[in-house]
């Protein structure tokens, strides 16, 4: 009988924590902030050999305009890459590569290939989010076994991070204006090389969880708004959709989908998770869009690490380029995207026990110094390397943060590409704040009925 009240009573204390907060930073962990870490979260040192240099405060003095609106387009004018990573001679650098790097080299060896160029440490953002940070780290709890969270705002809530599903967080609640607005287009790659233009759109983007005046007991739960309007093709011209994301595993996500054919607002509530992206003809995930975009709970988060690894990086001169010189047949313009050798944190991702998802096991390399996204891989039921997606993140001295938005996702088994969000061409720009009323269905229906 002792033995039965001892197992119950594990089994309580197990289910009890299963809703419970993670434990918060000590404060002595949260001092490193302002020692031997970044005010994100990163190590200020560099590597052994000196490839990854110290973190002296991030990158200053940049032009706030340019071709892109607030996106300076050359950020290191005349530099040249110090070495190239091609399938001729990509065990050399293995230890250095990710499983979906190594596969576009052996698909495309005679034309994918990797333009490494010397490290900068570009990171910075504001006193404000660094101070807020500094807070988040004693303050902010992960709750509800990680998928929700409480005690933070305006900055990284988990600068020192003790799970996988913390580090996520960290790229959700990543440094962002309160508010932007730009133009992308969703393009895809076809099996035979060709491109087909998907849609093109104009975005309205709104992050209450960084709104200047936002505290953390004030703080509703919705972290990102968004809003667009589809401009091409001509058949698909004035449709609109309207997301509300939210932190509330309960009821992560509120959308809503004007048609013009009809005339109404409808709700839509599969714009998540494993639904194909409607907006890129079906050809990737909605929650490959910006290379995680909607809640955690389909999956179970483990922390493996930390590594250094080559990633895409300070990629200004990319989103500068115009789409013709920016893509290539099967891939991106190995001739314009600019990879650097970082540390990176590493999160696998396995679908829960009782969920689903198309894709079962997925990993996730984040950036250490800005927590961005940088490259992921997705692998089938068999345990096969099925999908990769590459960022391409760029640096906007008006919030000032390093952004992504552009997702490329390569289906390595249906030889197809999805480049999610392509801002080639297209404008960028900081913008004062909406009246959240504006990222609601009635107000995208009143607007289509006029």
């Amino acid at each position: 009988m002792n033995k039965l009240k001892a197992a119950l009573a594990t089994l309580a204390a197990m289910t009890a924590l299963s809703g419970a907060a993670f434990a918060a930073t000590t404060a002595e962990e949260a001092a490193k902030l302002k020692s031997t870490l970044t005010p994100l979260g990163a190590e200020k040192a560099g590597n052994a050999d000196g490839s990854i240099p110290a973190w002296d405060g991030g990158i200053k003095d940049l032009p706030v305009s340019g071709a892109m609106g607030d996106i300076p387009t050359a950020i290191f004018p005349g530099e040249k890459p110090l070495f190239q990573v091609t399938a001729a001679n990509m065990g050399q650098y293995d230890a250095l590569l990710t499983d979906g790097t190594r596969a576009l080299l052996k698909k495309f060896p005679d034309t994918f290939r990797l333009d490494v160029y010397p490290s900068h440490r570009t990171a910075r953002a504001s006193q404000a989010v660094y101070d807020r940070t500094f807070t988040n780290a004693t303050a902010c709890e992960a709750i509800d076994g990680g998928l929700s969270l409480k005690g933070c705002i305006g900055g990284i809530p988990f600068p020192v991070p003790a799970s996988g599903a913390e580090v996520m967080w960290n790229y959700l609640m990543r440094v962002e204006a309160p508010s932007i607005e730009y133009s992308f287009k969703n393009i895809v790659g076809n099996a035979d090389g060709t491109h087909t233009l998907a849609t093109r759109n104009q975005i309205s983007f709104q992050y209450p969880f960084y709104y200047p005046d936002a505290t953390a007991d004030g703080f509703k739960g919705e972290y990102a708004m968004l809003r667009f309007n589809t401009l091409e093709p001509p058949f698909k011209a004035g449709e609109s959709l309207v997301i509300r994301d939210s932190i509330d595993p309960a009821d992560p996500r509120k959308a809503w989908q004007y048609l013009v054919g009809q005339r109404r607002v409808r709700r839509a509530p599969t714009v998540a998770y494993d639904t194909p992206d409607f907006v890129a003809s079906g050809a990737n995930y909605f929650d490959e869009v910006q290379g995680l975009f909607g809640a955690i709970d389909r999956y179970t988060w483990k922390l493996v690490g930390k590594k250094e690894l080559l990633i895409p990086y300070n990629n200004n001169g990319f989103i500068g380029a115009s789409e013709a010189e920016a893509v290539a047949k099967n891939h991106l313009n190995p001739d314009k995207v600019r990879w650097e050798r970082h540390r990176v944190w590493v999160v696998e991702a396995t679908v829960a026990e009782g969920k689903r998802h198309a894709v079962p096991k997925r990993t996730y390399y984040l950036d250490e110094d800005t927590w961005l996204l940088s490259l992921m891989d997705g692998y089938d039921a068999e345990g096969k390397l099925w999908r990769t997606t590459q960022m391409t993140p760029f640096i906007v001295p008006a919030v000032p943060a390093t952004l992504v938005k552009t997702a490329t996702v390569f289906n390595l088994q249906a030889n197809t590409m999805s480049i999610i969000q392509a801002l080639n061409g297209e404008t960028f720009k900081v913008v004062p704040q909406k009246p959240e009323t504006y990222f609601t269905g009635d107000a995208v229906a009143a607007e289509g009925m006029r």
